[in-house]
């Protein structure tokens, strides 16, 4: 019987602008990323891909990949710390303001690289895992355009995932015609595959996981190091203004005094609610 081909997963991760805190623009109309964490629903796809690792018969290897600053390597170590067996980091000036186009254009560089430099068998299969969009864009779209650049399958909006002899297969929400419904779908490897927060619980790290990770490998690179030149990685994308949230007004309290109903309605039609 012919052993199972090993697997590199690469979990591409983002480090992201705290919620908590109030979002600052850079002068160049960009969000500051001066601060930050790693975003929460990349946790998501990471579980997953160390739940494919625990169960897997085959080697399975765990890769996690952030583009950002000098500070994104904080979402890297935290991939680390959570149990991904190795991480890379992609930090360029040319990457600052990164779009869409322009981050799957870079994922696709340093996902060709990482497993070019793999350690695993020359028959391993790849599959990459990624959150349903990030806290910060929340497009969603970065899955799709990174599957099209590596000719790999694509599966989004996933809330159950398996695989199991190089084919995977998965449960997704449609939330097409007005309702939802669950799709089940199979897909060989290569694949690219978006997960939900709705998929499971992600693990936190202990304190013994925590001390492993400064043993692990992080390797930073630049553009020139994944043989992509910064042109390919320019956003398409401008911002010509940026402004901060109004501050939240006061409530309107309404007393009801038999016309409250009549009152509420007409508040939400004032404020263009209805």
């Amino acid at each position: 019987m012919p052993h199972a081909a090993a697997v590199h997963i690469i979990v591409p991760v983002k480090w992201v602008p705290d919620a908590q805190l109030e979002r600052r623009f850079t002068e160049q109309r960009r969000i500051d990323r001066s601060e930050g964490i790693l975003g929460e629903l990349d946790e998501y796809p990471l579980e997953a891909a160390l739940q494919i690792k625990e169960a897997a018969e085959a080697e399975v290897r765990v890769s996690a990949l952030t583009i950002g600053p000098d500070g994104a390597s904080t979402a890297a170590k935290k991939a680390l710390q959570i149990g991904a067996d190795d991480a890379f980091h992609l930090s360029d000036e040319a990457l600052t303001g990164a779009d869409v186009s322009a981050t799957s254009a870079a994922l696709k560089a340093a996902v060709e690289q990482i497993l070019a430099g793999s350690e695993l068998d020359g028959d391993a299969q790849t599959l990459v895992l990624t959150g349903m969009s990030s806290e910060d864009g929340e497009s969603g779209a970065v899955p799709a355009q990174l599957a099209e650049r590596l000719g790999a399958h694509l599966i989004t909006q996933v809330t159950e995932l398996s695989l199991e002899e190089g084919r995977l297969t998965a449960t997704r929400v449609s939330t097409g015609s007005g309702h939802s419904e669950q799709q089940k779908l199979a897909a060989p490897l290569p694949a690219v595959v978006s997960v939900t927060d709705q998929a499971n619980d992600p693990r936190y790290p202990n304190f013994k996981a925590i001390m492993a990770a400064k043993k692990k490998p992080l390797t930073t690179w630049q553009l020139s190091d994944v043989a992509l030149e910064p042109a390919a990685a320019e956003a398409k994308l401008q911002v010509h203004s940026a402004e901060a949230r109004p501050p939240r007004t006061a409530g309107e309290i309404i007393t009801d005094e038999g016309d409250a109903g009549v009152k509420i309605v007409e508040f939400l039609a004032k404020e263009r609610v209805l």
